[in-house]
């Protein structure tokens, strides 16, 4: 099969928002350059929607929703199937794009942005049996489509998390209005043209372009809407569940973290350090699911620290095109600033530099770790979103738990032992959404969220797409039995 890319034209400025199965002029002639973290070079553009287009993508999945819903579940997923094949097919295309867009490095624009969405989707796919209906008693039942569906995505492994929401969400018979970040826009437009080939049926997906403010805020806060699907920080998750809160729509929120990567006593101390810190640099830093906090046992917190160092020295940091490069650029400058004033912070608060900020050029920011940090700090407390390590030091299984549970966030972890059986103990008590035992793979079935402010609700596997279900209980006669009904 040819690369789409190659069929439909490889354009990166897109002047129209894809609803209805069609390419609709947006209400204003307004437009979101979009630039690339490398170099600075603006890459293409996207209409700057507005909420009359955000309401117009609305109504078009309203639409559809019918249709779509009462379509029966073999014909749906072969419909998703087919999309999913030519996004397959232009895999290579998509990691070079995403590549441009977010600075990650390609080597793991392929794997991961790419590689790992679509292994997620597939996983989607194979779940799809949680649909079936379930005979309980004389009931029975069955998951119906939640409805309209808002997915709202952000900037740093955007195809990741748009598979994440929209695939389940087409599966379950939801109709969905897909808003890419401002950022990263431009791989969206691409999903749209896959599904325009895929002839995916008109008002199944719509995509509109924008930023939070307008677009985010009018499509949860439309009565149109019947679910949000938000990933991002704290601070906008917030607003969108106020917004969505007007009209009681149900959220599914995915948000921050501040992970932490336990190494109890008898782990081995350089396989725990070496996975940790690749873990942290992963996209810069630029991850929800980071392990920001390194907590080791505080006899070997120097040796930690060495390890550290020399591990970190070993990253490349530079053009994300480059084959060897490890780390690219931050998203923007306000990221890089951000960043910096958290390492600066760290300082003044009492960290000790192990591996010291560096200044470069552009976007770029170097490896850092400290040490010495405390649970008073910033470092330990606040997300920073940049390639910042924190080692932590702990006396014992009971103070790592205590050091890991110890902040507003919940969202992923490790736990590193000689012992499977005493990290899984460590990893029980630990109040996060999922963790890593001894450097165990991700794994795309298994359910993905976060406890306390990291969120509400679980992306992936078959409680994905329970997150786009209604439960409905059909309840039919049994010879003899009872109902309670007023009566006549």
């Amino acid at each position: 099969m040819p690369l789409i890319s190659s069929i439909t034209g490889s354009s990166s400025d897109h002047g129209e928002h894809w609803i209805g199965g069609a390419w609709i002029p947006p209400k204003s002639p307004d437009v979101d350059p979009v630039s690339n973290p490398a170099d600075g070079s603006v890459i293409g553009s996207v209409p700057r929607g507005t909420a009359a287009d955000a309401e117009t993508a609305l109504a078009s999945a309203a639409a559809a929703l019918p249709g779509w819903s009462g379509t029966p579940r073999d014909d749906r997923l072969e419909s998703v199937r087919k999309w999913l094949r030519l996004i397959e097919a232009d895999a290579e295309f998509l990691s070079a794009l995403i590549s441009r867009e977010v600075g990650t490095p390609i080597a793991l624009s392929r794997n991961v942005q790419v590689g790992l969405a679509i292994d997620i989707a597939r996983a989607c796919v194979d779940s799809v049996s949680r649909l079936d209906d379930e005979r309980r008693g004389n009931s029975v039942i069955r998951r119906a489509p939640a409805g309209v569906v808002a997915a709202i995505i952000p900037w740093n492994v955007p195809l990741i998390l748009t598979l994440q929401k929209v695939v389940p969400a087409l599966l379950a018979g939801c109709t969905v209005v897909l808003k890419p970040s401002e950022l990263t826009p431009l791989h969206a437009a691409h999903l749209a043209r896959l599904a325009e080939w895929s002839e995916l049926p008109p008002g199944v997906l719509n995509i509109v372009f924008g930023d939070g403010p307008n677009v985010g805020s009018a499509l949860a806060s439309s009565p149109l809407t019947d679910l949000v699907s938000f990933t991002g920080s704290v601070r906008a998750g917030r607003s969108v569940a106020v917004a969505a809160a007007a009209n009681l729509t149900r959220v599914h929120l995915e948000l921050g973290g501040k992970s932490a990567s336990l190494v109890l006593d008898d782990a081995d101390l350089a396989q725990a350090v070496a996975a940790s810190v690749g873990q942290a640099l992963f996209n810069s830093g630029q991850a929800c699911l980071q392990w920001s906090r390194l907590i080791v046992p505080r006899r070997l917190v120097r040796e930690a620290e060495e390890l550290a160092r020399t591990v970190t020295a070993t990253y490349v940091v530079g053009d994300p095109a480059a084959p060897d490069t490890d780390l690219g650029p931050l998203i923007s400058a306000e990221a890089k600033a951000r960043v910096a004033r958290a390492c600066a912070r760290g300082v003044a608060q009492g960290a000790r530099a192990v591996v010291p900020p560096r200044d470069m050029d552009g976007l770029y920011f170097a490896p850092t770790v400290f040490s010495d940090v405390t649970m008073d700090m910033d470092l330990a407390q606040e997300e920073i979103f940049g390639p910042v390590i924190s080692i932590m030091t702990h006396d014992g299984d009971d103070d790592a738990v205590r050091l890991a549970n110890s902040t507003r966030y919940g969202l992923h972890g490790s736990v590193w032992s000689s012992s499977d059986e005493r990290a899984t103990a460590v990893a029980r008590r630990v109040r996060a959404g999922q963790l890593e035992v001894n450097g165990a793979p991700f794994n795309p079935v298994a359910p993905f969220g976060g406890f306390k402010e990291s969120g509400i609700g679980r992306e992936c596997g078959p409680e994905g797409i329970d997150a786009f279900c209604e439960l409905q209980a059909l309840h039919y006669p049994v010879a003899g039995g009872r109902s309670v009904r007023a009566k006549a």
